[in-house]
């Protein structure tokens, strides 16, 4: 008769499974900056962004208002590697008056029971952070701000709907500040769930959800920032509270309503709110009990149709009867007992239907519980991107606890519905008490951490005014490198190419290029036409250079070269032709004429012996005799910041300067010759390879030099050397950014404090990751997987922790070079008179291409240094073999013309 009467309250897998689905979608509606106000579950940001890591430490008061008493607690927290914690509380009642009166009377209340509770805990003189749990729903903007959205549970204060609580509490504490010296600040505004979450969290760290089942019923749990619209940014985690409790208020569990649930509404302090919560929580659940018992009793299915005064009175049957009734292992003792107490005088079989009637409503709240919890599990998994997850869920209220089959049947049932997540269910200990505590102590650890963060950072943030000084000094170091009796100590060693012109259009012929500048060598064959179709068409090969012949011998080094070469050569068919030859060779070179280029020093990792002061160009004719199987025109050695300038000049004649922004940093521009002290001549223009990477070399930008910029220089193949370019390029960022790591990690602020085996290898941290961690379309799940692929095993705090790191390393290189930059485009429209100058800039190099912001903040920093100056950016195509063949063509062409 009862399962008959009952039959829509007991919910099938599938019923529970469609609710799951309903909820999932009320929770994306919940997240959605449009969708928001519509939603009824209001899924809100608690502005908490992280769980306990265990290194909290300190003294802590927490309040806790929401429940049938005010509690005060304090809460000690010992970093003692055992995460200990001690706990005072006291319990203070709360008057009707109070929760019914006006808002300066509660708030009063609460600044007078914390003055008792510091009184008798011998607090006072003490200043203390407080956390402050209120457990109604609350919007709020910041940790330490909420505006209260709507009273629940009995709660009907005056006065404080739609204002903030957090201010009217300090208010209230400010009075008592002069009469009872109450010296509190208040970091942290929790919702009750979230302390139950953050309770758990300090004991088992894979806690992320928090559940509340009592008098009322809610849920939290860690979203990924980038799905909450309502928060600016998109880095990291963030609790958020979904106030579940209002689920179905806009009819979406109509066709699960009983018509008791109906009937129980109407009746309430809330009609046709919290609907959700009127069918889960324990405050409801004994009051339809006594609605069905007085509608089947009406109909005289129990109690002979006797119906008496407990069964007419609102509230007469409490959560705490329906629980003792359900106690089956004492059979129908308790049932019994309770029915007469409320002078029902039940037979047996009365007895056994009203016992049944508290398992079908106490199940049903069960397995809605279980659904709405099912729906979040799954899109913590979801977000995780995982196909099966290990979770905790921290639990607390009332009704889960005291209830003798309640926390089986709602563990079961989770299992069911979500068979791919390995739910550990975790009783909170003062939830709402020790986790305002637990939320503040994580507050105050990450306000300590992020002023040491700040300090580790900070050197890398550079003015205006910082960044205006290194383009001025920039500008001072060029001119002393054209100036001839400065030009021996100069830092920037402006070294002449002799290139006297850029490509106009009509070059043309075979050529070869050669291109030496990193671990990679390579070998081609270009074909440039002229006229109406012109064109160039470039064919090539790769070889690598193995780390013993970079670090070898110089003759072992050229053969090697040559070897190279004559595999080409082979390859392409060509090897009886004597084709005009371009050598891009990308480090320091003093030239005497555009085919003569001594080597000023190896960079970039290349160390082979006996080639440091030596033409370059002789040694490569040498190699070649030494193999005697084929002869080759060396025109021109080039730099390929030069090459790219050649590239771009081929396609854009405005460009006139070049620019290198990849493993090295450099720049070339085309300077006047009566400019050049250190060549004759003052007719016309040569290009000018400026080597700034060693700016700084003589001490000029120390100031902006960080600990860590000097630990990579001290640990670098040439130390003291290229120090500019150690800040800009990306051959070293990586490493700056280890070397802060591994600072930070020292400090206990990254990788729980420990330094792994592969943190400490050089090189570890090549630019590519600065690239990938830095971009845009990256979650943080994937700056994770990065970071384990580097064998750092990094929780979401730390991920963020990295990519900021990365961040400051690579704006302050971006912004460097931008204001080098500004110096060269300054230089060049003095030198041409004018009061604006337009002028393009030819660009090659992994850094500027494929990073996501350096390009960006390179532009943004050449505009605001240098306004006069109107600079397009254009990106090379292979500036160091296409380039070389340029410029060979080019000196061929001007060859050509001066021997006519």
């Amino acid at each position: 008769q009862v399962d008959r009467y009952l039959y829509h309250m007991r919910l099938s897998d599938d019923v529970l499974l469609d609710v799951m689905s309903r909820f999932q979608a009320e929770m994306v509606k919940g997240l959605g900056r449009d969708t928001n106000p519509t939603a009824t579950v209001k899924m809100l940001p608690s502005f908490v962004r992280s769980l306990p890591d265990g290194s909290e430490k300190g003294d802590f008061l927490a309040v806790d208002l929401g429940g049938s008493q005010f509690r005060a607690h304090q809460v000690k927290v010992f970093d003692d590697g055992k995460q200990s914690s001690q706990l005072e509380s006291k319990f203070y009642p709360t008057p009707k008056e109070v929760i019914q009166g006006n808002g300066v009377e509660l708030f009063d209340y609460v600044a007078d029971c914390l003055s008792d509770f510091m009184e008798t805990n011998n607090l006072k003189h003490k200043k203390l952070p407080l956390g402050f749990t209120f457990s109604f729903p609350c919007k709020q903007t910041k940790l330490e701000e909420g505006v209260l959205l709507a009273w629940t549970k009995h709660f009907k204060v005056r006065g404080v709907q739609d204002t903030d609580v957090v201010s009217s509490l300090r208010k209230a504490l400010q009075k008592h500040k002069a009469s009872f010296d109450l010296n509190l600040d208040v970091l942290a505004l929790v919702n009750d769930t979230v302390g139950t979450m953050m309770t758990c969290g300090y004991d088992d760290q894979r806690c992320e959800v928090g559940l509340i089942i009592g008098t009322g019923t809610n849920a939290c749990y860690m979203e990924e920032m980038r799905h909450i619209d309502l928060v600016e940014g998109d880095e990291g985690r963030m609790c958020v509270n979904t106030e579940w409790g209002a689920f179905g208020d806009d009819g979406a569990l109509d066709d699960l309503r009983t018509e008791f649930d109906r009937e129980l509404d109407l009746g309430s302090l809330n009609p046709g709110k919290q609907l959700f919560e009127k069918m889960i929580s324990s405050l409801h659940l004994g009051e339809l009990v006594r609605l069905i018992l007085l509608k089947m009793t009406k109909e005289g299915l129990l109690f002979n149709g006797k119906v008496s005064t407990a069964l007419l009175t609102k509230g007469k049957i409490e959560m705490k009867h329906v629980s003792a009734m359900e106690k089956y292992k004492e059979g129908l003792s308790n049932t019994k007992e309770i029915l007469t107490e409320l002078n029902l005088f039940p037979s047996e079989e009365d007895c056994i239907a009203v016992q049944h009637v508290c398992t079908i409503v106490s199940f049903r709240s069960a397995n809605l519980c279980a659904a709405a919890l099912a729906a979040i599990l799954t899109r913590l998994r979801e977000n995780k991107k995982l196909l099966r997850m290990r979770t905790t869920v921290g639990i607390d209220g009332g009704l889960y606890k005291t209830h003798p089959q309640y926390a089986k049947r709602l563990h079961k049932v989770v299992r069911r519905l979500v068979p791919n997540c390995d739910v550990r269910f975790l009783l909170s200990v003062s939830g709402s008490g020790k986790g305002a505590a637990m939320v503040t102590a994580v507050a105050y650890r990450l306000a300590a951490q992020r002023k040491q963060i700040d300090a580790a950072l900070t050197p890398f943030l550079l003015s205006q005014e910082t960044l205006r000084e290194v383009k001025d000094k920039m500008r001072a170091e060029l001119e002393y490198g054209l100036k001839r009796e400065t030009q021996a100590s100069a830092s920037v060693k402006m070294l002449p190419t002799y290139v006297c012109g850029t490509p106009d259009g009509t070059e043309k012929g075979k050529f070869l290029a050669l291109d030496l500048g990193g671990t990679n060598f390579r070998v081609l064959l270009v074909k440039i036409r002229s006229g109406r179709r012109r064109s160039v068409q470039m064919y090539n090969k790769i070889f690598a250079i193995p780390l013993e012949i970079m670090q070898g011998t110089g003759e072992e080094l050229f053969d090697h070269i040559v070897q190279c070469i004559a595999d080409f050569l082979e390859y392409m068919g060509i090897k009886g032709a004597r084709l005009p030859l371009g050598f891009t060779f990308s480090f320091p070179c003093r030239q005497a004429s555009i085919d003569k280029g001594t080597l000023v020093g190896w960079t970039k990792g290349f160390k082979a012996t006996d080639c440091e002061g030596e033409d370059v160009v002789d040694m490569l004719r040498e190699a070649i005799r030494r193999r005697n199987e084929f002869d080759l025109d060396i025109v021109a050695v080039v730099n390929d910041t030069v090459g790219t300038m050649m590239t771009c000049g081929y396609e854009d004649p405005n460009c006139e300067i070049g620019l290198i922004a990849g493993t090295g940093s450099n720049v070339c521009y085309m300077e006047d010759m009566k400019n050049i002290e250190i060549v004759e001549g003052n007719e016309g223009k040569m290009c000018i390879n400026t080597e700034w990477g060693g700016f700084g070399d003589n001490g000029c930008i120390d100031n902006i030099r960080t600990k860590y910029d000097k630990e990579v220089d001290e640990g670098s193949l040439n130390p003291g050397k290229q120090r500019y370019e150690k800040m800009t390029s990306g051959m070293y960022l990586g490493e700056i950014v280890r070397q802060i790591l591994i600072d930070l990690t020292k400090q206990g602020l990254l990788f729980r404090g420990q330094i792994s085996e592969s943190l400490t290898k050089r090189g570890i941290f090549e630019t590519k990751f600065l690239s990938q961690i830095e971009s845009d379309r990256l979650a943080l799940l994937q700056v994770r997987r990065i970071l384990q692929q580097l064998g750092l095993d990094s929780t979401c705090d730390d991920s963020i922790i990295v990519k900021e790191v990365c961040g400051a390393v690579s704006k302050r290189a971006a912004q460097l070079c931008g204001a080098g930059l500004a110096a060269i485009v300054e230089k060049k429209r003095e030198n041409r008179g004018v009061e604006h100058l337009q002028i393009t800039v030819g660009v090659d190099g992994t850094l500027y291409k494929l990073h996501p912001h350096f390009s960006r903040i390179l532009r943004e920093t050449v505009k605001e240094l240098a306004p006069q100056c109107d600079v397009t950016f254009m990106l090379s195509e292979d500036g160091s073999g296409k380039g070389a063949a340029l410029i060979t063509a080019v000196a061929k062409r001007l060859h050509n013309v001066g021997q006519k």
